[in-house]
């Protein structure tokens, strides 16, 4: 929920808009992230998550940083897309049966979320470009590349390990 009405007079005014966006969604992901580690049965996914949560603590701070040099402020916007996201992913925390086939939807729901922030950051590095804040697309760019790394790392994960595992409790 917005504390005020988006108002779009400019492309700056977007701009800010994706990075509050960006900016409540990456700390919506540093309280759900230890909760997907602790439920995963996967030594491999609980180490996945715990290694993106060190991430999306530094993406945090990037983007504070990018905040600071805009002289912005990077509150006020709530993600609602993340919220649902997450929301979906705590299903999957709190889901009875096979605590591998559990995992195999954890890495699907948290996919969804490397993508929704892919999105984001691909979009707000493009409007940085665009605006002519190169620094901040660079640092934008630094963050999509490893959203993108998080994505294909939950792929090896899931292809390698959690879902042949699901799989077979699913044959049983």
């Amino acid at each position: 929920m917005r504390l005020t009405s988006l108002k779009l007079e400019s492309l700056q005014d977007l701009f800010l808009a994706e990075l509050r966006d960006l900016y409540n969604a990456e700390n919506q992901l540093v309280d759900a992230l230890p909760k997907m580690a602790d439920a995963a049965s996967s030594s491999e996914l609980k180490k996945a998550f715990t290694h993106h949560l060190e991430e999306t603590k530094k993406h945090v701070t990037r983007l504070d940083d990018v905040f600071k040099n805009l002289h912005e402020d990077p509150k006020g916007e709530t993600c609602e897309a993340m919220k649902g996201l997450v929301k979906e992913g705590e299903e999957f925390i709190h889901a009875k049966g096979e605590p591998e086939v559990r995992d195999a939807g954890l890495i699907g729901a948290a996919q969804r979320v490397e993508h929704y922030e892919m999105a984001g950051y691909g979009t707000a590095r493009t409007l940085a470009h665009r605006l002519g804040f190169q620094d901040v697309a660079n640092i934008l760019d630094t963050t999509l590349k490893e959203e993108k790394a998080a994505d294909e790392k939950l792929t090896t994960v899931a292809e390698g390990n959690v879902n042949p595992t699901a799989a077979k409790m699913s044959a049983k």
